[in-house]
């Protein structure tokens, strides 16, 4: 099994960055894509990606079978909103392993929240997705968008051996739609896209990140 380098990994961290200054734009106004509100801010902070982002999702869809469309839950998140979410994280492992330190606690929470530093997210660069039909119905895809431990078991890792036949067959029509057009995945997350940020440009080798925090 290829080994899976986490965000909180150094070589994550060193990535430089030289910002395109590539704007945000509303998924909203995107026909060809739907927008999940089940993460809705007041802002709308959550509809926004970077416009080639917008544009690969775009393409994407395209590389779908007809009945099925891609149904995009979150985006673009505020710094801030990303360091409740790992403090949060790091809560829930503590409450659950009382025999954990801080120390360890943060470890494995950084397996499935990033750190706010090297977060795709906060660079509108990174996607968090499903599929759903034409009617917006979603797939079967083993795990839930965003049911990470400790609440939930590691079937959320985008290779895991733990899901249904129909549900591995979902993800790998997920893959090959998000990889054709240069979506690297996060493996901890099968929901979770990016281009254009840390993660994604150690995972191809370019020399920089293109997009930094907002």
């Amino acid at each position: 099994m290829p080994e899976i380098v986490l965000l909180s990994d150094p070589r994550i961290a060193a990535v430089p960055v030289e910002e395109c200054g590539e704007p945000l734009v509303d998924l909203r106004g995107v026909e060809a894509l739907r927008v999940d509100p089940r993460l809705a801010d007041d802002a709308g902070a959550y509809a926004h990606v970077r416009q080639s982002v917008a544009d690969l999702l775009v393409a994407a869809q395209t590389r779908l079978p007809r009945e099925l469309r891609l149904l995009v839950v979150e985006g673009y998140r505020p710094v801030g909103v990303q360091r409740r979410y790992f403090a949060s994280s790091v809560a829930r492992h503590r409450a659950a392993r009382p025999d954990w330190d801080e120390e360890r606690a943060h470890a494995e929470a950084a397996k499935f929240v990033s750190p706010p530093e090297v977060a795709p997210h906060v660079t509108g660069g990174a996607v968090d997705l499903t599929l759903c039909t034409s009617g917006g119905v979603e797939l079967p895809m083993g795990t839930p968008v965003n049911a990470t431990p400790p609440e939930a078991g590691e079937e959320c890792r985008t290779a895991s051996a733990g899901v249904s036949r129909e549900a591995r067959a979902n993800r790998e029509l997920l893959i090959d739609a998000m990889t054709s057009v240069g979506f690297v995945n996060y493996p901890t997350e099968w929901w979770h896209w990016s281009f254009g940020e840390r993660y994604w440009a150690f995972a191809t080798d370019a020399r920089h990140a293109r997009y930094g925090a907002r």
